[in-house]
């Protein structure tokens, strides 16, 4: 259920989104789900892209895609953890088209790992702590 997401983020489609059916391409979907995580993990200090010390390796992603979009549609996306393991992390993702009706799921797997020798890290601290907020409630 959309109530159990704990972020929403919308995201604005473009007219280049669109595939040659009318419809968001499904690349788009896979996009919009990177765009989406990597800014949570961005805005909740758990991600450096340019300077720190560990990475986010996606490992995994899988998706469901439920009724169509495209331009011009406003995108509402809702992102929480489903599972948070030592090193990983599954965020999943619901995407609602303006009219309120969900599109498509997905779920994105990020392993973290150090930025220089690529072996997976424990997720601790302050990435854990704001992970756990994102956890799903239901």
């Amino acid at each position: 259920m959309a109530d159990d997401y704990g972020h929403w983020q919308d995201v604005t489609t473009r007219w280049n989104d669109n595939d040659q059916y009318g419809h968001l391409n499904n690349v788009v979907h896979h996009a919009i789900m990177d765009t989406v995580v990597n800014r949570w993990l961005i805005e909740n200090d758990c991600l450096d892209p340019h300077g720190g010390d560990t990475a986010g390796l996606v490992m995994e992603v899988r998706c469901e895609y439920k009724a169509q979009a495209g331009f011009p549609d406003v995108v509402s996306v809702g992102l929480r953890v489903g599972e948070l393991g030592t090193s990983s992390v599954r965020f999943e993702v619901g995407m609602y088209r303006g009219d309120g009706e969900l599109f498509f799921t997905g779920d994105f797997v990020h392993a973290f790992v150090d930025r220089e020798t690529e072996k997976t890290v424990p997720i601790e601290g302050h990435r854990r702590a704001a992970l756990e907020g994102l956890q799903r409630t239901a």
